[in-house]
């Protein structure tokens, strides 16, 4: 397929955005793989935390942070931020129930 189809959905992105994001959440529920790559780039980017990531992924963040170690995937413990912090308690919240 080659560069035309990143080059599409790049633009897809930019011009039906809401569009876009609910057609990758529908892929990332049916792939595992892709669900994976996301979220794992997402963590490590800085924009989720371990506690979201691990909610994303269907794990306990215990699990997860398990799973980084084994696999060589940096920590990045405790809430660098008041917003980090309340995403944290709202994953073990979720998780509990």
């Amino acid at each position: 397929m080659g560069g035309w189809l990143l080059s599409q959905l790049g633009k897809l992105s930019k011009l039906h955005p809401d569009w876009f994001e609910s057609i990758v959440e529908k892929l990332m529920r049916e792939d595992e793989r892709l669900r994976w790559a996301l979220v794992v780039g997402a963590y490590l980017d800085g924009e989720i935390n371990l506690g979201k990531a691990a909610e994303l992924l269907g794990m306990h963040r215990l699990e997860l942070q398990q799973l980084f170690i084994e696999k060589g995937i940096p920590l990045r413990l405790g809430p660098e931020t008041l917003e980090e912090a309340k995403a944290e308690v709202e994953s073990w919240a979720a998780w509990g129930k």
